[in-house]
């Protein structure tokens, strides 16, 4: 199979697992999201650290230790993947599985937000169109909902601040997330043998089957992480650009459909702005790809 093929089957790999994911937390009730949350970080800082060891990674890991300023980054990273994961288990076991998928839906658009407000970055017209569709859209959701969409939000913002954590470090997937899950592991570990101690913990309580899921959050944890990283270095980002958006398809899919969230006609509005404004932000940045690679082919002909 050619690189660039198997890159985009690994890529698409990634985001299939990631939308699919509204059907694996309700499986692990009666635990509660954040014991779930709890469960899912130690079980990943276990599988990272066997996948460390088994990729000789050690050393890029120690060198991560040396650099303070990666660190103090990947500690950010740590935070604010740790946030998102647990809104994310909140939001899909509390029925609210459209609104997670409106978090990575609005997340790319978040993404240039946060560039223009952290990095200085300046947009283009067309992205400040999209910009501005997307903040009109929060606004119909909100009316809709009654409330701000709190959930979706905290999902995009929490992202994005998580990728610019990332890209501001720029270390490996692998020794990166397991620096971030060690790094919460353990409060995580703690609450858990508190929850224990107090009889409100459910691990050892609900049969194997419900062990070997819980065990499991790391494996589904790891794996699209592998996949996606993998991807990235056989295909063009332009490429993982436009698959970013199969993850929250499917999860609005699986919402509508398989789930039966109520969907009003103000919601549909709402939602239709969103993909109106990724639709204009997604054909400038194409445009811009095509732009940029003709006048390198341009500088090179000279």
């Amino acid at each position: 199979m050619p690189d660039q093929r198997r890159g985009l089957l690994l890529g698409f790999s990634a985001y299939l697992i990631w939308g699919a994911f509204p059907l694996y937390w309700p499986l692990l009730a009666p635990s509660g999201p954040v014991e779930i949350l709890a469960h899912r970080i130690v079980w990943s800082l276990l599988v990272m650290g066997v996948l460390l060891l088994a990729l000789r990674r050690t050393a890029a890991l120690r060198a991560v230790l040396r650099e303070r300023r990666t660190a103090a980054l990947l500690g950010v990273a740590a935070v604010t993947i740790t946030i998102n994961w647990g809104t994310y288990i909140y939001g899909v076991n509390s029925d609210r599985v459209v609104e997670t998928s409106l978090g990575y839906f609005i997340n790319p658009l978040v993404t240039v937000l946060l560039g223009v407000l952290v990095l200085g970055e300046r947009l283009r017209r067309p992205q400040w169109v999209a910009l501005t569709i997307g903040f009109v859209a929060v606004v119909v959701l909100t009316v809709d909902y009654g409330r701000p969409p709190v959930i979706a939000l905290v999902l995009a913002f929490s992202f994005g601040t998580y990728g610019l954590a990332k890209k501001s470090a720029d270390v490996g997937a692998i020794e990166s997330l397991t620096f971030e899950t060690a790094v919460i592991a353990p409060f995580a570990l703690g609450y858990l043998v508190w929850l224990g101690a107090a009889g409100e913990g459910h691990f050892l309580g609900e049969g194997a089957g419900h062990v070997a899921l819980l065990v499991a959050s790391g494996v589904v944890t790891a794996v699209p992480l592998l996949c996606f990283g993998a991807a990235a270095t056989r295909v063009s980002m332009t490429t993982l650009g436009l698959l970013q958006y199969l993850t929250p398809t499917l999860q609005f899919a699986l919402g509508v459909t398989l789930l039966g969230e109520h969907m009003p006609p103000g919601r549909w509005v709402g939602f239709a702005l969103v993909w109106l404004a990724l639709a204009i932000f997604t054909a400038e940045a194409l445009r811009h790809h095509r732009r940029q690679l003709a006048l390198a082919a341009e500088c090179t002909a000279l």
